[in-house]
C-alpha cells in the first residue's frame, strides 16, 4: 500500500469511411481506394507476439465516428473491454505491440495508448506508513454508554480532526441528507463494518477493476481485507454513522458508496478502472467522489508521452462527464512534498508497475491525475496545529483547499495523543492512517454537507462555497514541521489564498449554516 499516496497508498474508441491498412494497419495511400467505402482492408496478418496489454482509444464523438474505430480496434488485434460511446472512450486489450500507434493514425482517434506497462496478469492510493489499528477501552459498554450520553460517538474522543474542521458542531445543525451519495472510488469499502453499514448504499456501488462496472453483491468489497484496507479506512472519514459505535463522519447522514478501482495483488489504479467509476458514479446519482490516489503507473502524466496522454485525456474525459452531471470531485493533492507549480520536479517512482526511472518532469505539461484535472477539487493535508503536512504537495494555484490528513510531528494532547487520523478499517476495527488520502475525504463530507444544505447547487458552485468558507491559516514565518532546523518548504502567497492552504481549510460548520 506504499503506493496510494504515499499519496502513497495509492489508485478509456472512431474511423472514417474507405480506410485500408498494411500488415500493421497502418495508412496505405496508394490502395485505400481500393477498399471498399466502410470497410479495413488488411493486407497481412497483425502481429500478436507481444505482452497483452490494457489500452484507452479516445476518438471524438461525431455520429459513426466511434463505430469506425471500434472496427479498427478489431483489426488491429484488439479486443473491445468496454466502449464509453458519450465520451468517445474506448477500452481494448491487445497483444500487437504496433497496436497504440496503429490507432493513433485512424482518423477521428484523438489519443491512443497503453495504461500501463506490465502485462495484464490473470484475473496505489495515498496514505503515509502502515495503519496502526485501534484497541477499544477495556470497558468498552461504559466508555459507549458515556459517550452516547455526551452526544458523542466512543472513540470521537481521539478524532481531533472533526473539532479542527468544526465538524463535530455541524452534525448537531444538519448531519447530512439521505438524497445525497458520496462514492468512493478506491480498493473496495466494507460495507459490513458497523460504522458504515447504517450509511452505505449497495444500488450506487461497484466494482469497475476491469474498466466495466460489475454490480453483483458484494463486488466493491477489498480483495484482501489485510491489505486493501484504504478505501474503508477513507469512507468512515466522510460518512461514518453517529450510532453509538467507534468513530464519526463530518458527513453522517448522507449516503456513502464503494466503487472498486484498484487492482487484486498490486493494489494499483489504472486508467480503464478509473474511467470506468466516474462514468459509474455519473450515471448513477452519486453528488461527490472521493479519489484519494493517482492513476497507475505513473506519478505524473506528460503530454510528450503518446501513453500518457491517453491516459491522461481518457480520464479527463470521465472526470468532466461526470462533472457535467452534477457531480463534485475531490481529490488528494499526494504526499510527496512537491511544490506542484516548480519549474522541474523529479518523478523517481514511475513506472510503478515495473521499474522505476528517475525523470525530470515540466509540472507544467504534466499533470497528476485526477488530482490536477480542470474542475477537480485538489486537496492538501494539514495536522492538528493547522500546518500543512510535511508530505503534502503544495503548489500556488494548485491547492485549492487543504483539511486534516494527519502528521506524526503534530502532536495533540489528551485523549487523542496521536495527530494521525482514525477511521474505519475492515473487519470492524478502527486504525490510525496519514496522508493526503486522509485530507481528502475531510472535503468529500464537507461537500456533501454543502450539497445537503444547497441540493440544487452544481458542482462549480460548491467548489465555490467551499473556498468562500474556508478558514486560511495564512503561511508560516518558517517552515520546519520535523524540528531539524532546516526550512522544508516556502509558502507564498497571502491571508487569502496562498501555496499551502489554496483558499484555507474546510469548515464544516459554515457549511450546513444556510
Amino acid at each position: 500500500m506504499a503506493h496510494l499516496r504515499s499519496r502513497r497508498r495509492h489508485a478509456l474508441l472512431a474511423v472514417p469511411v474507405g480506410l485500408a491498412l498494411t500488415a500493421s494497419l497502418g495508412f496505405l495511400p496508394g490502395a485505400a481506394a481500393a477498399a471498399p467505402q466502410g470497410t479495413f482492408a488488411v493486407q497481412a496478418p497483425v502481429t500478436t507476439d507481444g505482452p497483452q496489454l490494457s489500452y484507452v482509444v479516445n476518438t471524438d464523438t461525431a455520429r459513426g465516428t466511434v463505430a469506425k474505430v471500434k472496427k479498427a480496434v478489431t483489426q488491429a488485434g484488439g479486443s473491445i473491454v468496454a466502449a464509453y460511446d458519450r465520451i468517445g472512450v474506448i477500452v481494448a486489450h491487445s497483444k500487437n505491440p504496433e497496436f497504440a500507434k496503429t490507432l493513433r493514425a485512424v482518423p477521428g482517434v484523438t489519443s491512443a495508448g497503453a495504461t500501463r506497462t506490465a502485462p495484464l496478469a490473470p484475473a496505489a492510493t495515498t496514505d503515509v506508513g502502515k495503519p496502526e489499528k485501534v484497541k477499544l477501552p477495556k470497558d468498552a459498554a461504559r466508555s459507549a454508554a458515556r459517550s452516547a450520553t455526551a452526544g458523542a460517538e466512543p472513540l470521537e474522543g481521539l478524532q481531533w480532526d472533526l473539532a479542527a474542521i468544526k465538524a463535530d458542531k455541524a452534525a448537531k445543525i444538519n448531519p447530512g441528507s439521505r438524497n445525497v451519495t458520496v462514492g468512493v472510488i478506491d480498493t473496495g469499502v466494507d460495507d459490513t463494518h458497523p460504522d458504515l453499514k447504517p450509511n452505505f448504499s449497495r444500488s450506487q456501488s461497484a466494482s469497475c477493476v476491469t474498466g466495466k462496472a460489475d454490480t453483483s453483491p458484494g463486488a466493491w468489497r477489498p480483495f484482501d481485507p489485510a491489505e486493501d484496507y484504504h478505501g474503508t479506512h477513507v469512507a468512515g472519514s466522510i460518512a461514518a454513522a453517529r450510532n453509538g459505535v467507534g468513530v464519526a463522519g463530518v458527513a453522517p447522514g448522507v449516503k456513502v458508496s464503494g466503487i472498486k478501482v484498484s487492482q487484486d495483488k498490486t493494489s494499483l489504479f489504472y486508467a480503464e478502472s478509473v474511467v470506468c467509476a466516474f462514468v459509474f458514479a455519473a450515471d448513477h446519482g452519486i453528488a461527490v467522489t472521493n479519489n484519494s490516489y493517482y492513476v497507475d503507473p505513473w506519478l505524473y502524466n506528460c503530454d510528450d508521452d503518446p501513453d500518457q496522454k491517453a491516459i491522461r485525456e481518457s480520464v479527463g474525459r470521465a472526470a468532466k462527464y461526470a462533472q457535467d452531471k452534477g457531480t463534485i470531485n475531490v481529490a488528494s493533492a499526494g504526499n510527496s512534498a512537491h511544490d506542484l507549480a516548480a519549474k522541474e520536479i523529479t518523478d523517481a517512482s514511475s513506472p510503478n508497475d515495473t521499474t522505476p526511472l528517475p525523470r525530470k518532469i515540466d509540472p507544467s505539461k504534466c499533470l497528476d491525475v485526477p488530482a490536477q484535472l480542470p474542475g477537480v477539487v485538489t486537496v492538501a493535508a494539514t495536522g492538528v496545529k493547522s500546518l500543512k503536512s510535511y508530505y503534502s504537495n503544495y503548489g500556488q494555484g494548485q491547492i485549492d483547499v487543504a483539511a486534516p490528513g494527519g502528521d506524526r510531528y503534530q502532536v495533540p494532547g489528551l485523549p487523542a495523543k496521536d495527530g494521525r487520523i482514525l477511521s474505519t478499517m475492515p473487519g470492524g476495527d478502527w486504525a490510525y492512517l496519514q496522508g493526503t488520502s486522509m485530507a481528502a475525504p475531510h472535503v468529500a463530507g464537507v461537500a456533501a454537507l454543502l450539497k445537503s444544505t444547497h441540493p440544487k447547487s452544481s458542482p462549480q458552485e460548491l467548489q465555490w462555497l467551499l473556498k468562500a468558507q474556508a478558514d486560511n491559516p495564512g503561511c508560516p514565518t518558517a517552515y520546519d514541521p520535523d524540528g531539524d532546523g532546516r526550512i522544508d518548504a516556502t509558502c507564498v502567497g497571502n491571508q487569502h489564498v496562498n501555496s499551502f492552504y489554496g483558499y484555507g481549510i474546510v469548515d464544516a460548520l459554515d457549511a450546513v449554516q444556510d
